[in-house]
Order: C-alpha cells, then sequence, then structure tokens
C-alpha cells in the first residue's frame, strides 16, 4: 500500500495521448516562446474563468510581483495579507518595496479574516491580498465592501484555486485581479514553471503584458524597464490540454473529500474545517487539510509515513516566524489563530486518482494511531 499526496504518474498515464501530442505540436511548429500555443491557452482560460484577460507568465510568483507592481505599488506602501500562506504570497510584497501587513486568519476555513482587515488599514495601505487556501473563497463579499471604502486594490491570491467560485464568479474576478499557479502539484498543473494573471482591467493587463516582456510592447523598442517572465510554448500546450480534463479532476477531488468528511467527521482528536459550501461557492480541494489536536499532529504525520502514506504541513511557519521575514519590514497584528493552525494542520492524499477504498484504508491507518 503506498499513497503519495498527490500522483502525477496517474495523471500523466490517463491522458498520455494528448499530452504526448501536445509536446510534440509545439516541436513541430519551434513556438517555444509565447505564440499561438501561449495565446491559445490564454483565451481558453478566459473562457473558463469567465476573465476579459488572461496574461501568460512565468510562474504564480511572478504573477503575483508583476500585478502589484503594475498597479504602482511600492516603497512606502502597505499591503494587507495573512501569514498563513505560500512564502510567495508576502516575498512579493517584500520585492516591490512595500510593506506587509500581517492579519488573523479565520480558524474555521484558514482563510484571512476578513473582520480584521478594517482595524490594519492606515493612511500607508494601498492593496489587500487575501489568499483563497487550500482551494476555498476567502471572504470575498466583506473584503470588496471594505476595499471600495478605502479605495483600496485588491489582488486575489488564486494559486490554488483554479475552479474556485464565490457568489457565482471566478475566484480572481471580484478584485481588481487574481493570480493562477501553474506548478506540477496545482489542480492544473504544467510541467515545469507557469502561471497567469486574470483580470477585467484592460489597463492593468496591457501593463502587465509590457512588463512581462522586457517592458517592450513592439519588439527591441522597450519603454521601460521589464522582466523576463513569459509563459512557455511546451508548458501552454500541456496546460491547454490538460484543461479539458479539469472540471472532472475537480468534480472527483470534490468526491473524495466528501468520503474523507464522512469517515473522519467523528473521530476523536481531529477537527475538520467548517467550509460553508453553497451553490453559490464551492471548494475545489487544492488539499484536504485538518486539525490534528492535543499535540498529536506529528506523531500522526510520522505514523501515516510509516505506512506509505504521503502527508504535507501547510505551512509549518506563519510567514512573521521565518527567518527570511528577520531582515524584512513588515507589521504584525494578532496572529494567535495563524500560528495555533501551524502546529495542527496536516494534508491527506487529495487527488483526482484515490478509490473510496483508498479513501478507507487511510483514514483506518489514521484511527490506528488516534484511538
Amino acid at each position: 500500500m503506498n499513497y503519495p499526496i498527490i500522483d502525477l504518474k496517474k495523471e500523466y498515464a490517463s491522458i498520455k495521448p494528448d499530452i504526448d501530442k501536445a509536446i510534440t505540436s509545439v516541436i513541430s511548429e519551434t513556438a517555444f516562446v509565447g505564440g499561438k500555443f501561449v495565446e491559445e491557452f490564454e483565451d481558453e482560460i478566459k473562457n473558463f474563468t469567465g476573465a476579459s484577460y488572461a496574461i501568460g507568465l512565468n510562474s504564480g510568483t511572478d504573477a503575483l510581483y508583476l500585478s502589484l507592481w503594475a498597479a504602482g505599488i511600492g516603497p512606502g506602501d502597505e499591503v494587507i495579507t495573512t501569514p498563513f500562506t505560500f512564502f510567495a504570497t508576502a516575498e512579493v510584497i517584500a520585492h516591490i518595496g512595500a510593506t506587509p501587513v500581517f492579519i488573523d486568519i479565520d480558524p474555521d476555513t484558514f482563510n484571512i479574516d476578513a473582520s480584521q482587515i478594517e482595524q490594519a488599514i492606515t493612511k500607508n495601505t494601498k492593496a489587500i491580498l487575501p489568499v483563497h487556501l487550500y482551494g476555498y473563497a476567502a471572504n470575498m463579499t466583506e473584503i470588496i465592501s471594505i476595499a471600495q471604502s478605502y479605495n483600496l486594490f485588491v489582488l486575489e491570491d488564486a494559486c490554488q484555486a483554479i475552479g474556485a467560485y464565490h457568489d457565482s464568479a471566478h475566484v480572481g474576478l471580484l478584485g481588481n485581479a487574481g493570480t493562477l499557479s501553474f506548478y506540477p502539484s496545482k489542480n492544473l498543473g504544467a510541467y515545469g514553471d507557469g502561471g497567469m494573471v486574470i483580470t477585467n482591467d484592460e489597463k492593468l493587463a496591457r501593463e502587465i503584458r509590457r512588463l512581462r516582456n522586457h517592458g517592450q510592447t513592439k519588439k527591441y523598442f522597450p519603454e521601460k524597464i521589464g522582466v523576463s517572465s513569459r509563459l512557455d510554448g511546451i508548458q501552454a500546450a500541456i496546460l491547454s490540454a490538460k484543461l479539458k480534463h479539469l472540471p472532472e479532476w475537480t468534480a472527483k477531488r470534490i468526491q473524495t473529500a466528501t468520503w474523507y468528511d464522512e469517515l473522519l467527521n467523528n473521530q476523536d482528536g481531529i477537527k475538520l474545517p467548517a467550509y460553508q459550501i453553497t451553490d453559490r461557492k464551492n471548494h475545489v480541494y487544492h488539499q484536504y487539510t485538518l486539525r490534528v489536536l492535543d499535540g498529536m499532529r506529528d506523531k500522526l504525520q510520522k505514523h501515516l509515513e510509516n505506512h506509505r502514506i504521503g502527508t504535507m504541513i501547510y505551512y509549518p511557519q506563519n510567514l512573521h516566524q521565518t527567518k527570511a521575514f528577520e531582515t524584512v519590514n513588515f507589521v504584525k497584528h494578532t496572529t494567535s489563530e495563524s500560528e495555533k493552525a501551524s502546529l495542527e494542520v496536516l494534508s491527506l492524499p487529495m487527488h483526482p486518482f484515490l478509490e473510496r477504498s483508498d479513501v478507507e484504508n487511510i483514514v483506518g491507518i489514521i484511527n490506528d494511531c488516534l484511538n
């Protein structure tokens, strides 16, 4: 018995002809950087999300970075975000010279606690950067209301949440812009790095397109300093082939989460998140993450490892607790829930190729440890 947390080998085997054809097509046409395959994939993402503009980039990190840069955020500005997320979310704020402002999370969803945003706003606040963690949207209704009241830019980190909706709108399109990551382990993953910005703001989209290509709109005529952050043709073609399967894969993830919920609901020592799933707000389960109580998280993780069951801790430290932020200027408000979550969260195997019997086996081994 071997249950990796994600199974990219099974994924490839299930669509091998599509992937092989996609790669061969790019090589045959030598469209390696930008060009036809990238443009086609950008159009497909626009159709999938409902976005007016989609800009393919080198990574989800670059998508965050270029969005803030294009919005004119920089030194002296403050960006409110969560400390319970992947490092890139706050790293890009530091990169552009702005100050990350960390506030606490909602303990029921692990997302930023929207009720604490307003008290963190100062005269220097320019943006809010919520993360749709694990594939479930933050409270965008309240976040957008606050942002409109204070005229703040909203950048949604939707890197874990392609296919997720809030109030029937795809995440990333409720604020000014949203970012997607196509890192291989994502629900829609490339065979290398890749990312994208989705937005309905024409001016912002135009500026991000210019920045991603050395500040050029016309080749060899740079208009400003930019960077090289272009999605390559092979990754775009692979992602295009995979996108056709994403709705089916997402449905299977949701089914797998339902099995976990059913089998773990009454397990002593386990606390499940309290997601509010409706016909207008879903969860795409990039991760299936629960809390292990009573200081048993590390013991359970080791027990599962001994039984060849893959797990991960997303995330073992709050960002303000990391060594990297010892030399970075930041503001921290109360983060007790966020810090508590880092001591309790554990993510279990989650991918579209798990059967109910697999989930039953995994839960049985959890029971053996905690009972």
